[in-house]
């Protein structure tokens, strides 16, 4: 028998509990020994430990990824640097991107999503923009766990905290609660930055000899592993992980963020790279690879707020408000003086090479030496097997039907009157007011934001220069955040389809033309083969949808093994949530609508087709405790055709409210808007093959609740014939102090303004009071 050659694993100077405990599997240590052609080090374990992992090098996502649409007329910068930049015109040119810190968050909420804040800013700024602004989508456990309320607690508070001390207004975003997430919290924070420089500052390095320049606050063994541990599950061990959390320091990134600023505009700079995820080791290896070179660091430099510490543990901190600078050599002093006038630390580590590796010295010593793409580019990329068919939870939600449900007449349902079903889906945290969060944002600082958060669908903020006054500054931003991950749970395909449409649409209601997408993919495990067909499907749908609106994705996020282990050993997924971070232009800021009826007598209108369904629908999970069914279906044309519609009413002055009808249908949305102008409707709904909680409950796309002055009935209504044919109708009118609800023929509801506001308005702060 012919004897197999011996594997390196089996002669590896490390244990294999050692080599796993770094996040790599058997075959990759292989890989590794094979890149280096010796085994490799302490030190070099972990570098390639931290940037073999998920998190930094998509190795399951990547194949899915290249489907998405990335370039377009406004696109300047697409995937692959820190940060996607958009052309707004008029010299204005945008700078966003999403990204997660779940695993962190989950941990330490506080820290973890205060440095969530900060990491992202940095990512902002190192393209030479200004931070201007903040969202977040947010998902917690239900609010009656104690251990959800200290997470949703310390969360808020971790974002205020570092967004409120840096001086960047939180504008917007989303928060949902549900048990899919109640040990592992998402914490998606979106950055977005107004471009100071004239060049847009890229993170290849460049010219040999050139120094390279360690900036910023000091390296700890704070955040140790940090990259690793965001890509593993989250168990019942994993509050040991508490290093892997960074702690921020938000006072010292504005100082930061004005230093970096002013040492671009010097022209000086040749390359920048925020130190995030793995540290020094992936600022070094990213830089290298992308510009074709190497880079040779003395980790002797690097100013330690620690003693004693190791070559593995400064290559794999995660200290927070650090960065890495190539500069022009000879203007390194220059570049230092400025740092230093805003108190931070500056100091040459080491210098560009001609040969491709990142080489590390320590005590005088070489303490790693790895090709730089063997780290940053040159990285494993998993191709997984999609299940031939739907998976059997996915196939028994699909073959229900309304016809499981109690029968229901006018009065109500199973002993419920349609008036106190809908209080209960106000009262639901998810749809409820998000004012106890949103209070706690500094989100008018800068003086730019337009439209207060909780006021209309998407935010919005003032494009204005650091020289220019607020009044002649009249271009805007809108950007939300959007998905429904029961949505995407029932059908990843349909489900992220909508989340892209959503997105678009609510920018289409404060008058916005989407321009561009970052995406943060929240999902489980993809070596699991449910797991992996939701990611693959949910990619399918964003990569059609963003086509489909001209919306080029620029860059984001992929998180997965969003999952816990149970005491039983079995994973736990969340659901799967591919969060959409949107933005667009509004040309006239003059020209913006929120979501409150704005004068008694106005005319409401129904922008779509009125065909909704109690498939996957929060009315279905709350009151019928049944999560089934398929979300709604979408059709493009007739959506671009309302959101277009809907865009060209506001500019042209016709509209004078518009909020769509999403979660809880149409019922909650007339509330939403009832409760945000403090004026009641009266709205008469007609479809005859529907039962009373669709009509009232269910959920579907493509549709959008305006009001229109009466004395623009006439214009408005000839405008909506040659834009929306006969896909839009009058359905009631503003007035009165009641929210009045005929569906029909027959008077369903009718709820006092003072009961909705009291119940909305209080769902959040009455769960946290005991």
């Amino acid at each position: 028998m012919e004897k197999q050659p011996q594997r390196a694993i089996e002669t590896a100077p490390f244990s294999p509990e050692e080599i796993a405990a770094e996040g790599i599997k058997p075959e990759e240590y292989e890989e590794i020994v094979k890149r280096l052609g010796r085994h490799p080090n302490r030190a070099e374990l972990g570098m390639f430990g931290v940037m073999w992992s998920e998190h930094c090098c998509y190795k399951n996502s990547k194949p899915l990824l290249s489907q998405f649409p990335t370039r377009g007329e406004r696109i300047l910068v697409g995937p692959g640097e820190n940060a996607g930049v958009v052309d707004f015109g008029n010299g204005l040119k945008i700078a966003f991107k999403i990204e997660s810190h779940n695993h962190p968050s989950a941990i330490e909420p506080f820290q973890g999503a205060a440095t969530g804040v900060g990491g992202i800013l940095r990512d902002i700024f190192t393209m030479g923009a200004r931070p201007i602004a903040v969202l977040n989508s947010l998902r917690f456990g239900n609010l009656d766990n104690p251990h959800t309320k200290r997470i949703f607690q310390g969360v808020v508070a971790g974002i205020s905290h570092y967004g409120n001390c840096v001086g960047v207004p939180t504008i917007g975003g989303e928060v949902y609660f549900d048990a899919a997430y109640k040990d592992n919290p998402l914490v998606n924070v979106m950055a977005i930055g107004l471009m100071e420089t004239e060049e847009i500052v890229k993170s290849a390095a460049r010219g040999v000899g050139n120094p390279v320049l360690y900036v910023g606050s000091t390296t700890g063994r704070d955040g140790m592993g940090g990259a690793s541990f965001a890509s593993a599950e989250l168990t019942e061990d994993s509050m040991d992980d508490r290093p892997a959390v960074q702690v921020g320091d938000p006072f010292l990134e504005k100082c930061l963020i004005e230093a970096c600023l002013e040492a671009f505009k010097t022209g000086a700079v040749v390359a920048a790279q925020d130190m995030g995820a793995a540290g020094i080791t992936c600022s070094t290896s990213e830089m290298a690879a992308k510009g074709g070179v190497g880079i040779e660091l003395d980790l002797d430099k690097i100013p330690a707020r620690e003693t004693g510490m190791t070559a593995y543990e400064y290559l794999l901190s995660e200290s927070q408000e650090r960065m890495l600078l190539v500069a022009q050599k000879g203007r390194e002093e220059e570049l230092i003086a400025i740092f230093k006038r805003w108190g931070l630390h500056a100091v040459v580590a080491g210098r560009v090479i001609a040969e491709p590796v990142v080489r590390i010295w320590h005590q005088g010593n070489i303490a790693a030496e790895i090709p730089a793409t063997a780290l940053a580019e040159n990285t494993p990329v998993y191709h997984h097997q999609v299940l031939s068919e739907p998976p059997s939870y996915i196939q028994k939600a699909w073959s229900w039907t309304p016809l499981q449900l109690p029968q229901a007449d006018e009065k109500g349902i199973g002993g419920q009157k349609w008036g106190d079903v809908l209080l209960k889906l106000l009262d639901s945290p998810s749809i409820a007011s998000k004012k106890w969060v949103y209070r706690q944002y500094d989100y008018q600082v800068q003086n730019n934001t337009v439209v207060l958060p909780g006021k209309a669908d998407a935010a919005v903020i003032r494009l204005r220069r650091l020289e220019e006054s607020p009044e002649g500054a009249i271009i805007g931003l809108a950007a939300t955040t959007d998905c429904n991950g029961r949505y995407v749970y029932l059908d990843p395909y349909r489900g992220a389809v909508l989340a892209v449409a959503e997105a678009a649409r609510n920018l289409s209601c404060v008058g916005a033309t989407p321009v561009a997408v970052t995406d943060n993919l929240n999902f489980g495990s993809p070596e699991n083969p449910v797991g992996y067909w939701q990611l693959y499907y949910a990619c399918r749908g964003i990569a059609e949808a963003c086509s489909q609106f001209n919306t080029p994705v620029t860059g984001g996020n992929v998180s997965l093994y969003n999952e816990t282990i149970d005491k039983e050993g079995k994973p736990q997924p969340i659901y799967p949530t591919p969060v959409i971070g949107m933005i667009g232009i509004i040309p006239d800021i003059r020209r913006v609508v929120g979501q409150s009826w704005q004068q008694e007598g106005d005319l409401i209108y129904l922008l779509g087709e009125f065909n909704p369904t109690l498939g996957a629908s929060e009315y279905l999970a709350l009151i019928h405790h049944t999560v089934a069914g398929k979300p709604p279906y979408l059709d493009y044309d007739l959506e671009k055709q309302v959101q277009s519609a809907c865009r060209e009413g506001i500019r042209l002055g016709y509209v004078k409210s518009a909020h769509d009808c999403a979660e809880g249908g149409i019922a909650v949305a007339l509330a939403e808007c009832c409760i945000a102008s403090q004026l009641g409707c009266q709205v008469a709904v007609y479809h005859p093959h529907k039962r009373f909680d669709e009509l009232l409950f269910g959920e579907m796309a493509s549709v959008i609740i305006v009001s229109v002055s009466p004395q623009q009935q006439t214009v408005w209504e000839d405008f909506l014939q040659a834009n929306l044919g006969s896909s839009w109708q009058l359905i009631g009118k503003v007035g009165g102090n009641c929210l009045t609800i005929t569906a029909n023929n027959v008077h369903l509801l009718e709820l006092s303004l003072s009961d909705i506001t009291e119940t909305w308005t209080t769902a959040i702060p009455r769960r946290l009071s005991f």
